[in-house]
């Protein structure tokens, strides 16, 4: 296992973060994962004997009982706090109380107690805003994050799912006042879905701000067990929640040089595509998730794996954004400032 520095902090964390979302299983996460304590605390027992330091979790997941669940094995396993970084998140409906959502200064301080209340802890290493709030303004926002950090009960701030211009809008509010800014970022990127290079890659790299993909595997899609002839694979979690949203045509096509490259390196399709992503440029720690310990072990064993540049130029032609305008005219208008050196 590497380490890498989260963003401008100087805090390091592992190459993977193990994520919890299968844990709990409450309502609408069912078919996320169900897992309860023993098998919980298995998959944290060995999370750890892997190297990973890095945890992620959310209030949302099952509605607490992801955090809960988290607190107790930490507890139950005799992990020191001290050797771990902790993740989680606001913005997500807690209750069917009107105020209990979203990011207004009320719900993140009270969300924010009783996370630590569930997780069994003084403090939280990594809060992310866990999506937009267009009905809260992003300075006050920004100001009730400022200041919960000032509490001590948050050490980073970060932020999930916003566009590229809103988070840079808060980077300036608070970069205006002297409040702590957002130090990472947390978004969908997989070799199924490589959005985040047009406009949050580029800003994260300029603004040396973390990136932790999460759904590397485009939720369960690029492990190898769907295929053209098999669009249904018994045991994932897309046969019952067909998320995120991938083109599924050029999916399989990616999933053939995928295959092809694991047969030569005598790995998984799964650890291909996540060693891809473990490749790309910006990338900080890659958010894994599993409902057991083989499948966990077989995501740890990706960071042992390096694509050579030709596997990696297949994989990236392969799976190549279309160009779309302003970017294929930055592109054009830029080839005028390239220096011909020989």
């Amino acid at each position: 296992m590497k380490y890498n520095y989260f963003g401008n902090t100087g805090l390091v964390v592992s190459e993977l973060c193990f994520g919890t979302m299968t844990f709990g299983g409450e309502g609408y996460w069912k078919a996320i994962g169900t897992l309860q304590q023993e098998e919980v605390n298995k998959l944290i027992k060995e999370t750890i004997s892997g190297g990973i330091n890095f945890i992620d979790t959310a209030n949302i997941y099952s509605y607490g009982e992801s955090e809960r669940l988290l607190g107790n094995s930490i507890k139950e396993l005799g992990i020191s706090r001290n050797d771990l970084v902790i993740a989680t998140k606001v913005r997500g409906r807690m209750s069917e109380s009107i105020n209990n959502l979203g990011l207004s200064r009320y719900h993140i301080f009270q969300s924010v107690d009783a996370s630590l209340e569930r997780l069994q802890m003084n403090h939280i290493d990594i809060l992310y805003v866990h999506g937009v709030d267009l009905y809260t303004p992003i300075e006050q926002t920004m100001r009730a994050l400022n200041d919960i950090v000032n509490t001590g009960k948050v050490r980073y701030v970060a932020v999930c799912n916003w566009p590229a211009w809103m988070v840079m809008k808060a980077q300036g509010i608070a970069d205006k006042n002297g409040w702590h800014k957002f130090e990472g970022l947390q978004y969908f990127y997989s070799i199924a879905g490589r959005d985040i290079e047009r406009e949050i890659v580029p800003m994260a790299i300029d603004q040396r701000m973390a990136i932790m993909p999460w759904s590397p595997l485009a939720g369960g899609f690029m492990t190898g067990k769907f295929t053209r002839s098999n669009e249904k694979a018994g045991d994932s979690r897309r046969d019952n929640f067909d998320f995120p949203p991938i083109n599924k045509t050029k999916a399989y096509d990616i999933i053939d040089v995928l295959a092809d490259i694991a047969k030569v390196h005598d790995a998984t399709v799964a650890q291909v595509a996540l060693a891809w992503v473990r490749h790309q440029a910006g990338i900080t720690s890659t958010i894994i998730g599993a409902k057991n310990v083989q499948q966990l072990n077989d995501n740890i064993l990706s960071t042992n794996l390096l694509l050579n540049q030709e596997e990696l130029k297949q994989l990236n032609d392969i799976s190549a954004l279309n160009k779309e305008y302003p970017g294929w005219m930055v592109e054009r208008q830029s080839t005028d400032r390239q220096l011909n050196n020989k």
